[in-house]
């Protein structure tokens, strides 16, 4: 396989993607995501290797690649994937693909005994390739357009050895008579489906500073911790990003009843008591 990589961002290079994968019968396939900052996932990135070459897909260019859809539900072709389970959620979340023949390499190692379950520690031992790949880039944001050459040859390096470590780690599962406690676990994987995060009623209570403030403190704050999490929901934002649990209790122990002593407090951001103070001093009274 080249070293190299396709982006899919023009017609042409979706029409080779398309030829490629719809007769493929081995696919490496993974996804760059943000849950950071993010309260419902965001899908940045898919990588997808075959035999001859590596396509990135981008979810945030006006690029038609429904067709990816008939590639995962194709029975006849094995999607290789390294701890599939939020890569199948949002694929389906968000596109609809349903999968089927799926070989999930982080559970393959597990089966088979492993005890470092990385995807560099995996292809260490099974292929003696030592990934280079940096907390730096892994930690960038995927969310930003551009991406750099830098992330795209990143997130290429997923999927480049996938169907060599899973050629490795089938034939092991054959070996321990380990093929069909695999594929059980495999096809469940390939059911999961994504699920909205829930409020902890209870969770106010883990805030750090919690239990030093008083009771009328202790309600404001389990309010502004509610409020928080309703905001985070409607936004698409982290929670911390609405505010910090360090702002939740400061303001608990404030007496504000307008946008303006809010802001004298100094404990947000001007863009964030234009944006929420309203909202915040209705919900602390």
């Amino acid at each position: 396989m080249s070293n190299r990589w396709i982006l899919v961002n023009n017609t042409r290079n979706r029409e080779t993607a398309q030829r490629d994968l719809l007769t493929a019968r081995q696919i490496g396939l993974d996804t760059e995501y943000d849950s950071f900052r993010y309260f419902r996932e965001k899908l940045c990135l898919i990588q997808i290797s075959t035999e001859h070459h590596t396509y990135l897909f981008d979810p945030l260019l006006d690029i038609d690649f429904s067709f990816l859809g008939e590639v995962s539900a194709n029975p006849a072709a094995v999607k290789i994937i390294h701890a599939c389970d939020n890569d199948i959620r949002l694929l389906n979340r968000d596109y609809g693909f349903r999968f089927t023949n799926v070989f999930d390499t982080y559970r393959a190692a597990g089966i088979l005994g492993d005890t470092g379950l990385s995807l560099k520690a995996i292809l260490q031992d099974y292929l003696g390739v030592e990934l280079q790949k940096t907390k730096k880039i892994q930690r960038s944001r995927w969310d930003v357009r551009p991406l750099t050459d830098e992330q795209l040859d990143y997130a290429a390096l997923d999927t480049r050895y996938l169907l060599e470590l899973y050629s490795r780690l089938k034939e092991r599962l054959a070996f321990n008579n380990l093929e069909d406690a695999a594929q059980e676990i495999f096809d469940k994987m390939a059911a999961v489906r994504w699920q909205e995060k829930n409020f902890n009623p209870k969770g106010f209570f883990a805030v750090d500073g919690y239990d030093d403030l008083e009771e009328c403190q202790k309600i404001r704050l389990q309010k502004l911790y509610h409020w928080r999490f309703e905001t985070a929901r409607r936004t698409n934002r982290a929670p911390f990003l609405i505010l910090s649990d360090k702002a939740i209790v400061d303001l608990s122990k404030e007496e504000t009843d307008s946008v303006s002593s809010l802001g004298d407090t100094g404990i947000l951001s001007p863009e964030t008591v234009q944006s929420f103070g309203s909202e915040i001093i209705k919900t602390m009274r």
